[in-house]
């Protein structure tokens, strides 16, 4: 599955994800699924202090980038 859209905080910080089959799941559990193989075309980062976030896996394209896909 991909990610086809995120839902963002009013910091546009993203909160939440869905996938391509409508399925929707908060950051935690995406950051999860990511980790073990569930979710395409993105990794995992960890930032300086300690926090995970996702990030999608670089191809060139900077319109799939997670902050330029819709939100929802």
């Amino acid at each position: 599955m991909r990610i086809r859209k995120v839902r963002k905080n009013e910091d546009g910080d993203i909160i939440a994800v869905m996938l391509e089959n409508g399925q929707m799941m908060d950051i935690e559990q995406a950051i999860q699924q990511a980790e073990i193989g569930n979710i395409e075309g993105v990794n995992v980062g960890t930032a300086k202090n300690g926090r995970k976030f996702l990030r999608a896996n670089p191809d060139g394209n900077e319109e799939n980038n997670l902050d330029n896909l819709p939100q929802f």
